[in-house]
């Protein structure tokens, strides 16, 4: 319920991706915000926010670029100046422009784009929006997947014969279970507190730190965190430093450990998996003359051989969970430790055990561990999409750049098509691509770009019409995520800024001059649209037993916490399938865990072939030289979700460039100190940073966190340290198609 100190003054709660808190208004602006007493461990992300939502950088009315206005100029985005016109004249012309295209070139030349976290509340949920506007007038070319899981998406179902966001969210062990059970828990990639204060949705209560304090004090339990830094997982873990982009073969070395001294499980493959003999002559040498052994590996992972039987020996003598980071699926051949970790658990034989096994994702996301009665409901209908095109989404700028040329994906070929108009809501590509500039090329080719959007991000500067979008503080909405037990009624905190209107609004009016009102809106508003969705989720959460209040009990009391906790965990797919393997199958060809697939074997890739193999990148340490000796990491921003906010965090002295953390025996050979500029560098691009030195990341790798927006085209060197003008653009494989933002080798230059 709001809190009234003055009659100007207000403090209500209202719910984000980095959690819920309190919001002190005066009048007509966010003045403070404070932590929310439910949550133990609250995110400090919302303290920019009040510079944030009335920062200078918001786009305050409908603007559309002066060299598209004129002459349909494509060259100059990023660098030319806009036209503020009145509403009605921008719908006009929006509109316009779509039914041109339509008319023209069909539905198949306009790109749907929405990726990112644009709200936590169900309604206002930008990538619903616009992809229910598109499919109201004919439909649009879709992408699937993630930049986060994209790759693993395309592999996992292969394997276990499960949508991997439904293994990841809703099958996997909880910290509650893992605390009880798991002796050893081998974490590839480490697993990180600071990525885990945020999730899709809202993470209420942050417990991901309170856990690992709870491991850390059980007797027996080992943590190893295996990766490029110590930061990856909280103090107290045992850091097991591992080059980037080799954890495929340390994965190997030590199932050649367990079969050669008699350690694997072979009941268990025998019962629950196929395909093991095919898979073992690789790992034994005996196809290709090379054992993965120890010996092997250690000068490929730099891990020393004695320490890699040792942790063999280990994981098969304890109850042992091997957790693997998102991260190291965003790398070329992302698919190849995702698969290996599965065949190394059936190995061990302990999956659908309590506790053992192989899990993915743990920290990356706030809600991944928490155990909770699922609930479904409260999303928009987003209709039917008439036009069947769909493209990998880390894809883009290849299908910009190439129309009409053939690509391979999972198994299937197909043609990109020729886009001439793209629409995007929700989200800045120009933060989470790859390769920027060749981004920036390819976002010249398309006839029109179209965005809604609050702040003149780097994406909004390379449009061509720009529709003022509110934030989630200027609009009423309800927010809920499937993993977590909270439930918000988002009041309007404080009028919109400037012109601004809220993404369904925008459509509606779209839609109008279009001539399908009717078909999008169908006859609501906004609190109609609110009161209908929340009937549907209040209906379905009562036949599954939970009460939920009526709409206006919610809005009064702005937020109460739903009884979905369970005593004890429900049984997860994995442990139903190991109790009885013929009544519950995967939904694989075989009914069982694939450790070799005859159905990617059959799709002929070298990139990927029928079962997991080291495949060394084309960018990592054992390919460097004296142009690019360092191995790039970009991993996520600790002040912000992705890029949001980072016009007020730019502005904080000394914020930027963005901070490249780096191995003092790295900066003593280049003459750097710590603070100093720097120039990060590669035959791609270059950006400024600002040097950290530290002992917590291995010789030889640089980190740099993503979220700094990118500059202005044409720049030599990105002034703000945007990690993305270094990365490689490419595929992970034909299979996966994901990003490869891991795949990197740079230079560091100290900067007079």
């Amino acid at each position: 319920m709001s809190r009234t100190e003055t009659p100007e003054r207000q403090i209500r709660v209202t719910s984000s991706h980095w959690g819920a808190f309190e919001v002190v208004t005066e009048g007509d602006r966010i003045v403070e915000t404070r932590p929310f007493a439910q949550d133990p461990a609250p995110s400090r992300i919302t303290d920019i926010l009040p510079a944030a939502v009335h920062h200078h950088s918001r786009v305050h009315r409908p603007s559309v670029r002066r060299g598209w206005l004129e002459r349909r100029d494509r060259s100059l985005r990023g660098r030319d100046e806009f036209v503020a016109l009145p509403w009605d004249e921008a719908l006009d012309i929006a509109a316009q422009e779509l039914d041109r295209v339509r008319k023209t070139h069909g539905n198949e030349a306009i790109f749907g784009g929405s990726y990112g976290w644009a709200s936590a509340g169900r309604f206002h949920h930008a990538l619903s929006q616009v992809h229910r506007f598109l499919n109201s007038i004919g439909g649009y070319v879709a992408s699937f997947g993630s930049y986060s899981t994209g790759c693993a998406q395309a592999i996992m179902p292969h394997v276990f014969g499960v949508n991997f966001l439904k293994y990841s969210y809703g099958s996997q062990h909880s910290w509650r279970t893992i605390h009880e059970n798991t002796e050893t828990l081998v974490m590839f990639g480490g697993i990180n507190p600071k990525n885990s204060q945020v999730s899709m949705g809202g993470v209420t209560e942050h417990e991901t730190g309170g856990w690992f304090d709870r491991f850390m004090h059980k007797e027996g339990m080992r943590l190893v965190n295996i990766g490029p830094q110590r930061t990856d997982a909280p103090d107290g873990c045992e850091w097991l430093p591992l080059r980037p982009a080799s954890d495929t073969a340390l994965m190997l070395a030590l199932a050649w450990v367990l079969e050669t001294e008699g350690l694997t499980d072979r009941a268990f493959l025998a019962r629950y998996t196929t395909g093991f003999e095919r898979f073992r002559p690789y790992l034994l040498g005996e196809t290709d003359g090379t054992p993965k052994s120890p010996d092997w590996a250690a000068p490929l992972c730099g891990v020393d051989a004695g320490t890699i039987r040792d942790l063999a020996r280990r994981m098969a003598q304890t109850r042992t969970l091997i957790t693997v980071a998102w991260s190291l699926q965003r790398a070329e051949h992302g698919e190849q430790p995702y698969w290996m970790s599965a065949v190394l658990a059936a190995m061990l034989g302990q999956i659908g055990l309590p506790g053992g096994g192989v899990g993915y994702g743990y920290g990356a996301i706030g809600g991944i561990g928490k155990s909770l009665k699922r609930l479904s409901g409260l999303a928009l209908d987003q209709g039917r999409n008439p036009v069947g095109q769909v493209i990998p989404v880390a894809r883009i700028a290849d299908m910009l750049l190439n129309p009409v040329q053939p690509y391979d994906y999972n198994g299937r070929r197909a043609l990109y098509p020729d886009i001439r108009l793209v629409y995007w809501a929700g989200g800045n590509p120009f933060h989470h691509h790859q390769d920027l500039n060749r981004l920036h090329e390819a976002w010249t080719r398309p006839e029109t770009i179209i965005v809604n959007e609050p702040w003149w991000t780097a994406t909004a500067k390379r449009a061509d019409i720009v529709l003022p979008a509110t934030t989630p503080y200027e609009r009423e909405d309800i927010g809920r995520a499937n993993l977590d037990d909270y439930l918000f009624f988002m009041p309007r905190l404080i009028p919109p800024v400037g012109e601004a209107r809220n993404d369904y609004d925008i459509f509606a009016g779209l839609a109008e001059r279009l001539g399908v009102h009717e078909a999008y809106t169908e006859g609501r508003d906004v609190e109609g649209w609110l009161r209908h969705l929340y009937s549907g989720f209040r209906e379905s959460a009562g036949a599954a037993g939970v009460h939920i209040p009526e709409f206006d009990t919610l809005r009064e009391r702005n937020w109460v916490q739903l009884p979905i906790r369970p005593e004890v965990d429900a049984p997860s797919f994995l442990s139903r399938f190991r109790d009885d393997p013929l009544g519950h199958a995967l939904d694989t060809p075989s009914g069982r865990i694939e450790l070799f697939s005859e159905t990617i074997d059959g799709f002929g890739y070298a990139d990927c072939p029928g079962h997991p193999v080291w495949l060394p990148p084309s960018e990592w340490l054992g390919a460097a030289d004296e142009s690019a000796p360092l191995h790039l990491v970009s991993p996520q921003p600790g002040d912000k979700l992705h890029s949001q906010m980072e016009a007020a965090l730019a502005d904080t002295e000394g914020a930027r460039p963005e901070t490249l953390v780096m191995n003092p025996a790295d900066a003593r050979a280049r003459g750097i100190d710590d603070g100093a500029l720097v120039r990060v560098h590669n035959r791609r691009g270059a950006c400024l940073a600002r040097a950290a030195l530290s002992a917590d990341i291995l010789p030889g790798v640089v980190a740099l966190p993503t979220g700094a927006w990118y500059g202005d085209p044409g720049e030599n060197t990105d002034a703000n340290g945007n990690p993305n003008v270094l990365t490689l653009d490419v595929g992970t494989s034909r299979l996966g198609q994901g990003s490869s933002a891991h795949t990197a080798l740079v230079e560091v230059r100290a900067v007079e």
